[in-house]
């Protein structure tokens, strides 16, 4: 598969895994192996940061994966600002998953406060990835500000419903400027193709590999949809038409 290209770094999966919800860090592990992700990201906080011995930290090969972390639980601007900060204080790389979900309900991401952030970390030289809700017009306004990336909602974190919001994912793939991957919502390999089939440069999944009765195959199947819907993206899809088109010739059939 074409390597994915974020902020000029290349990598070989176009599929992201979240760490979260997890039975066991050794289902974490066979989700990440099985999937192929070559960028995990965990929430830092769940995690202590600063301990090289935390025992899911430890158990990423930073060697392997880039560890991305994220601002989940940040519920308004500074409070991402803080953790992303405090992630590139305790050594990480200056990436980061921009997260700002004030609400405890459906965690939709606060559009305005996410835009406040992303501004404030790119001009601190992060490599900033926001996750934000299918909004053609804000993906636009953050891509203009120097994001890296933007992750549009397939439906709210969790609910594995798929590509709810494919209208709009659809806008933003088509005036994006920087890396498109899908996040959060996608419950089934199949929901990972369709995006990928769309156009959509990655996606991120979790929750459908953490409530899975078997990770590791879990991640082995998603690695396959990924794969699949971008061979057909880049093979071109078809034409949908509203009438029949026979695929061989009726002419000379039966006498006529």
């Amino acid at each position: 598969m074409d390597q994915l290209i974020i902020a000029g770094r290349a990598f070989n999966s176009r599929l992201l895994v979240g760490t979260g919800k997890f039975a066991s860090n050794d289902a974490m592990v066979d989700a990440m192996e099985n999937s192929g992700c070559e960028i995990v990201t965990v929430a830092l906080r769940r995690v202590d940061i600063d301990n090289p011995q935390d025992s899911m930290l430890r158990r990423i090969n930073r060697d392997r994966y880039l560890l991305l972390p994220n601002t989940s639980g940040a519920r308004d601007a500074d409070e991402a600002v803080r953790l992303a900060r405090l992630a590139r204080a305790a050594g990480c790389e200056p990436w980061v998953k921009l997260e700002v979900t004030p609400d405890p309900y459906y965690l939709l991401p606060d559009p305005i406060e996410t835009l406040k952030a992303a501004e404030i970390l790119v001009k601190e030289g992060f490599i900033v990835l926001p996750y934000i809700n299918a909004d053609p017009v804000l993906a636009k306004h953050l891509q203009e500000v120097g994001t890296a990336t933007v992750m549009p909602l397939g439906a709210p974190i969790g609910t594995n419903k798929g590509l709810r919001t494919r209208d709009h994912i659809a806008i933003i793939i088509e005036q994006a400027i920087v890396p498109v991957v899908v996040d959060a919502g996608l419950g089934a390999p199949s929901h990972a193709a369709e995006a990928m089939e769309m156009g959509a440069d990655a996606v991120l999944v979790n929750t459908a590999f953490a409530v899975s009765g078997n990770p590791g195959a879990m991640g082995a199947a998603f690695k396959k949809g990924v794969e699949a819907g971008r061979e057909a993206f880049l093979a071109g899809l078809g034409e949908q038409r509203q009438q029949a088109e026979a695929s061989s010739p009726l002419t000379g059939f039966l006498g006529n």
